[in-house]
């Protein structure tokens, strides 16, 4: 984890943004996206978090109503996807 943080302390410095965000969520949230959706869709999801925080004025906060919103919706998709397949 420590090349990780040290990346993303890299990545935020490059990019002059100044802003912590959990991680441990960011991260389970693209697990869940990945598992319950579609791998490629977790990196990509990850960025329409981010763009959603944005658009609503940035910030921790947004960041964290982004990604709770999107893993509502994953696990949502596969409740669905479960109740359908036991309907068969």
């Amino acid at each position: 984890m420590n090349r990780m943080h040290e990346w993303i302390a890299a990545a935020k410095a490059e990019l002059g943004i100044d802003l912590d965000v959990d991680i441990a969520e960011l991260l389970d949230m693209t697990k869940v996206v990945a598992h319950e959706v579609a791998r490629p869709a977790a990196p990509l999801t990850s960025f329409l978090v981010g763009y959603a925080a944005a658009l609503r004025a940035g910030g921790a906060g947004a960041v964290a109503e982004a990604n709770r919103r999107v893993t509502g919706l994953a696990e949502q998709w596969a409740a669905e996807r479960e109740n359908g397949a036991a309907a068969l």
